[in-house]
Formats: C-alpha cells, sequence, structure tokens
C-alpha cells in the first residue's frame, strides 16, 4: 500500500508541495487527486475548475493535427465565452434580417451581458496574455505555428505547462513543472506561482523552485504523511529537529520499558498480589509499545550508490559526424552537422528550444537514418543511449527481463539484482513490470540498464529529469568517474557545471565551441556561434 489514511486541504491560493522519494507514491497520489486514478478509499474533494499536469504525457492524437498556438489558446475558458458571444452575434443578424424584435432584444441583452462578464475576465487580452505565456517559457511564433505532433518533447511539455497556465482554475495540480526548462523558463514558472490566485499543489525536485514559491510541504514516506509549514528549506530543518526529538523519545521509551520489564520480571514467582502488579506493569509497557507505534517510523533513506564498470577502451576517435542533416517530412531539423568525439571527452549539446538536440542524440545512436550525410563509430566502441521519454522500456517487460536484454550473457541473475539495488530498485521490485514504475524509478532503471550494458560511450538525454536531490548527486559522481565518453543533453546548469566539459556541440548548426555555462541559456536570438 502506498499510502494509507491520508488527509489534508489545501486553502485557497496556498501552493504546497508534496515531496518524498522516488517511488514513495507522490505521482499516484497527483493522478488520484486529478481523477485518473481511483481512491482505495476515502474522498476526495475537488473545485470544478481546475488544471492538471502530468510528469510525461504524451500527446493525444486527437489534437496532434492542431496548430500550437491554437491548442494553446483552446485552455482558456475565455475562448468558449467568446464562442458564445459569436453565437449571440449571429442570432442578432438573424433576428434583425427577419425583422423580429423579441428575439433581438432577448439576443441584445444576452449579448451585453455575455460581453460585460468577457471583457472583465480579461477576454479582449486572450490572444496577448496566451503569447506572453508561451514566450515565458520559451515558445517562440515559429513554435506556435507548428503542428502539436511536430514538436520535441521539451516544446510539448512547455506548451502544456502553458496551456494549464492560460487555463488557469481554483487548483493546479502539477508534476514536475520545471522538467525539460532552462533557466529562464524556471523564472517566468516560479514567478508564476508566486502571484497566480490559484491554489497549487506539485511534486518538483526543483530545490530553488521549492524553496521560494511554496508555502507548505507534504511530506509523504513509509506511506504515511506529514505536513510541514514553510518553504523546502524550512522543511528540511524542521525534518531533521522532528526527527532528533522522535529518535529521543524512543530511547527513552525503550529504555522506560526495559525498566519496567524488569520490574514485572521480579513479580513472577510472588503471590496474587504479585502477579496483579506484574499484569499493572505489563499493560504499561503494552500502552507505551503502542504508542510508539503509531507515530510515524523513523525512515532509513536508502542512498543510490551509482558506480559505472571500467569499460573496455575505445579508439581515440570515438565518434565522427559528417555533414549530417535530419528532416522530419519538408521540415530541417538540421544541416550539415559535422564534429568529431575523442575518446574520453564530455560534450554538451546545447541550442534553443527545438533546435534538434534530442533529434541530434537519436540520429548519432542510431534510432534516426540521417536524411544526408554520415554518422561513424569509432573502433571498439559501445554506445549506451538514455531516452528522456523511456521509450526503451516497453510494456509488460519486468525490470529484471529488461536488464537482461542489455547485459551480457554471463552476468547472472544475482548481478544484476544487485545493480538495480545500487539504484534504491530492490527486493520484489526487480520482478515487477517496469511500466508501473513511477518517473524517477524510470530514470533508475534506466541508468541501471547503461551500467549493465557495459557502454564506453553514453549519450544521455535530460538523464537528472525526476531524480530527487540524493540520486542526482549520486549519477554526479558516477559519471564524474566515467572513464569512457559522454555526450549529453540537459537544462540542469549545475549538472552540468559539475560535468566540466570542455567542448559543446550548439545547435542547429553543429558547431564545436569551447563550453561556458551561459550557452545553457540559450533562446533563438542568441547564437554563440555566429559571433565566433
Amino acid at each position: 500500500m502506498l499510502l494509507a489514511d491520508a488527509t489534508f486541504h489545501l486553502e485557497a491560493g496556498e501552493k504546497v508541495a508534496l515531496v518524498g522519494p522516488n517511488g514513495a507514491g507522490k505521482t499516484t497520489l497527483l493522478r488520484t487527486i486529478a481523477g485518473e486514478a481511483e481512491a482505495a478509499a476515502g474522498t476526495i474533494r475537488l473545485p470544478d475548475h481546475r488544471g492538471w499536469l502530468e510528469q510525461d504525457a504524451a500527446p493525444k492524437p486527437e489534437v496532434g493535427h492542431l496548430l500550437a498556438y491554437d491548442y494553446l489558446v483552446a485552455a482558456s475558458p475565455l475562448t468558449s465565452m467568446r464562442s458564445s458571444l459569436l453565437e449571440t452575434q449571429e442570432q442578432m443578424e438573424k433576428a434583425s434580417a427577419i425583422d423580429d424584435r423579441d428575439a433581438l432584444d432577448l439576443a441584445v441583452s444576452r449579448f451585453g451581458e455575455l460581453e460585460e462578464q468577457f471583457r472583465l475576465r480579461g477576454g479582449y487580452e486572450l490572444e496577448s496574455n496566451a503569447e506572453r505565456v508561451a514566450t515565458g517559457l520559451g515558445l517562440n511564433d515559429e513554435d506556435l505555428l507548428l503542428d502539436v505532433a511536430s514538436l520535441s518533447g521539451g516544446q510539448r511539455r512547455r506548451l502544456e505547462l502553458a496551456r494549464l497556465i492560460v487555463g488557469g482554475g481554483d487548483l493546479l495540480v502539477l508534476d514536475e513543472p520545471t522538467n525539460h526548462l532552462d533557466t529562464e523558463a524556471k523564472g517566468f514558472v516560479m514567478n508564476f506561482l508566486r502571484t497566480t490566485s490559484s491554489a497549487v499543489l506539485l511534486v518538483s525536485h526543483d530545490i530553488a523552485l521549492m524553496s521560494e514559491s511554496i508555502d507548505r510541504v507534504i511530506a509523504l514516506e513509509a506511506g504515511r504523511i506529514e505536513i510541514y509549514r514553510g518553504t523546502y528549506t524550512q522543511f528540511l530543518r524542521k525534518r531533521a529537529e522532528r526527527e532528533e526529538a522522535r529518535a529521543r523519545e524512543s530511547a527513552m521509551a525503550e529504555k522506560e520499558m526495559a525498566r519496567l520489564q524488569t520490574t514485572a520480571d521480579k513479580f513472577r514467582q510472588g503471590n496474587a498480589s504479585s502477579a496483579g502488579k506484574r499484569r499493572a506493569l505489563e499493560k504499561r509497557i503494552s500502552r507505551i509499545a503502542d504508542t510508539q507505534a503509531s507515530r510515524m517510523p523513523a525512515v532509513r533513506r536508502r542512498a543510490m550508490k551509482v558506480r559505472f564498470p571500467a569499460p573496455e577502451r575505445a579508439g581515440d576517435i570515438v565518434l565522427t559526424a559528417n555533414a549530417v542533416t535530419k528532416r522530419f517530412d519538408d521540415e530541417t531539423i538540421f544541416c550539415g552537422v559535422s564534429f568529431t568525439v575523442d575518446r574520453g571527452e564530455v560534450f554538451v549539446v546545447v541550442g534553443p528550444n527545438g533546435a534538434g538536440k534530442t533529434t541530434l542524440l537519436r540520429s548519432l545512436v542510431g534510432i534516426y537514418q540521417p536524411d544526408e550525410g554520415v554518422v561513424r563509430m569509432g573502433a571498439r566502441v559501445t554506445p549506451g543511449f538514455y531516452a528522456q521519454e523511456h521509450e526503451d522500456i516497453r510494456d509488460g517487460a519486468t525490470l529484471l527481463e529488461l536488464m537482461q536484454s542489455v547485459a551480457a550473457p554471463d552476468v547472472t541473475v544475482a548481478q544484476l539484482r544487485a545493480m538495480l539495488g545500487h539504484f534504491g530498485l530492490v527486493g520484489d521490485v526487480a520482478d515487477q513490470e517496469a511500466s508501473t514504475l513511477s518517473g524517477g524509478e524510470k530514470t533508475k532503471l534506466s541508468l541501471a540498464r547503461l551500467v549493465a550494458g557495459k557502454a564506453n560511450f553514453l549519450l544521455l538525454d535530460e538523464p537528472t529529469n525526476n531524480l530527487d536531490t540524493a540520486s542526482r548527486e549520486a549519477v554526479l559522481a558516477a559519471l564524474q568517474h566515467f572513464e569512457g565518453t559522454v555526450v549529453l543533453v540537459s537544462h540542469d546548469v549545475d549538472f552540468v557545471t559539475q560535468l566540466a566539459p570542455k567542448h559543446a556541440i550548439v545547435m542547429p548548426t553543429g558547431k564545436v565551441l569551447p563550453f561556458d555555462e551561459e550557452m545553457l541559456d540559450l533562446v533563438p536570438q542568441r547564437d554563440p556561434s555566429a559571433a565566433a
């Protein structure tokens, strides 16, 4: 059971973060609150006007053909109000044409009421507001004129977040709202959370967001919740103090129960009066034990221990891309990209939204075939690809089966279980269907598969998305000690900076430049390759 007897409420306008380790059930709880999953017991009362942002939602087939702009604007309730205005206007024109005064008066009165509501609620600023939100999240005019199905994973994520902001609501439920966002877009989201009148319940591993934009923290661990007033930073301090106090109380209770038990044992050989005293002491021991059991249990937080094994030594040149071009239908994603990657290097791929960063990685690893040009792997190169959308985790397969599919034949089941255990995926989880994992657990499984595959060339697309802080630090340490080669796409500025890449591949030109931290915040108007 993920959660039992949880009770909490949100006040109007309150900003609340739901926190806990990967796999604790945070996303499941959000999905239940949003109506996507059914609660086993209890009741959930929700406002009628609410918004829900899933962690890794695939675009619905029925909206794929829509322009991103139309899909965005349609999220606002003002859009349906405007449709009602136009319908009423048509009724006015029809009534006027046939000189039906009663129908005309009724339609004019209705139009006046609707128009007043539309104006007061900002209907005439609908388009400009939608464009402002889209721009704040890094979607430009060209992005908005693409079909939804043509957008990259990061662009779709930004579009869904923009729709939620434009749509508004009395309650917004957000699962990892800053995934795929650069620093500027994260700042826009943080400002929105601070200023919106909507109540917000969110799951996030973005420490800056939770430390600046929330009022309360709900901690979910071991199937129980605890509520803390204040920011995430204040929560960490208060939780440490609370756990220290619990440890003292538990130690005192154990000491008192031991003392009472020693006294009770002395009455075992006595008369009836002694037996009564013993039973009274044993009842006191039982009450103390029950009190301890009813309190929040101490949680052992398993540290993730990640270590990539020493890989086979590759040749001096790990990869060569020569005049590579990739198109989808009539759209050219990038053209004539050429570069080489030497053994032992760390490259970061940077560029504005939709510049083809993910498409480049998929083309390098062979998931996509270039329309022009050639990609060549060097001698003795074993590539391993981490996909941000986890399409390598197929439905119906268990964690163990997915590990076996990439491991060498001589790797034992016990060794594979141990690898999973290093990523916090322990015990019976190995026999669980991988599709049931949380986003953070899927990230850990995908990274564990890279370890099992003994790759010496890692191509990583947003590997820290959905990871809690401790897990992210463990992955960072593992990559810092990795003896192979890494090509990385990431919006995690601190993570990339600590990896200390020497070079950046700037998309969509594919030009290789010395890495500069400012490259991680590229926007379409600013391309460092243009100044080189």
